[in-house]
């Protein structure tokens, strides 16, 4: 059975403060726990499942498991409907990128779902690291993490909160826009940072200025923009070799 503190101190990290006081985040389902459990055993603090999840899971003794009711679970669950467990991680050192091939930078994503498909899909095609601008959201929220689906452990990120990262490099800055350079006149590029912008307001002018190469999706429809991560899952798709 599950103390109140216990309870209290892991619906705390809900909270961007208590998870920065603490250094610790929380995952949630069978799927990315599971991948938490296989790649990254070191970071669990610890894991609160049901007697039906731990059953079918091979738990090696250096986990910390606490079997839980429904209605436990169900107190310390982010999600709307609770998915059988939920793990408290210790969040991930991270540094300073400074030799990558490909990065990604954010613009004031805020949205926590867009945060975390752009995450996995860097994960996908090999970008090592995200750099987030200034007013981007926690890369910790609950809900950036389950849309990452683990990929949070394997790609670096970084908070560039005084926005002067990009003024040190100098690989090929590429900025997604919609009144640049057709992207299918672009062939593969070994090397650059993509520039992702604002969900409504798009790319800031200064870090437009900043670019080297302005792009746009080639369009057929009607649709005024596209969705972040889904312009990014293209853009990636056509220049990353």
């Amino acid at each position: 059975m599950l103390s109140k503190k216990e309870i209290k101190d892991i619906q705390s990290l809900s909270l961007k403060k208590q998870r920065d006081e603490t250094g610790l985040f929380i995952a949630e389902g069978p799927k990315i726990v599971g991948e938490m459990v296989q790649h990254f055993p070191e970071q669990i603090e610890r894991i609160y499942g049901l007697a039906s999840w731990a059953a079918a899971v091979l738990l090696t003794q250096k986990l910390k498991t606490t079997i839980v009711t429904e209605a436990e679970l169900q107190r310390i669950s982010q999600l709307q409907s609770p998915n059988m467990v939920v793990a408290v991680l210790k969040q991930f050192e991270r540094k300073e990128p400074n030799a990558f091939s490909w990065a990604i930078y954010l613009d004031a994503i805020q949205d926590p779902g867009n945060l975390g498909t752009i995450i996995r899909i860097a994960d996908w095609f090999g970008v090592q690291a995200i750099v987030c601008g200034p007013g981007c959201a926690d890369v910790y929220n609950p809900k950036v993490v389950q849309s990452t689906m683990a990929s949070i452990g394997r790609v670096n990120f970084f908070y560039d909160d005084n926005g002067g990262w990009l003024l040190k490099q100098t690989l090929p800055i590429i900025a997604a826009t919609l009144g640049g350079r057709l992207l299918s006149k672009y062939n593969k590029m070994e090397k650059g940072i993509l520039l992702i912008g604002n969900e409504s307001k798009g790319l800031s002018k200064e870090l437009i200025a900043m670019a080297s190469h302005q792009i746009t999706i080639d369009k057929r429809g009607q649709a005024e923009s596209l969705n972040a991560a889904v312009a990014t899952g293209i853009i990636l798709s056509h220049l990353v070799p």
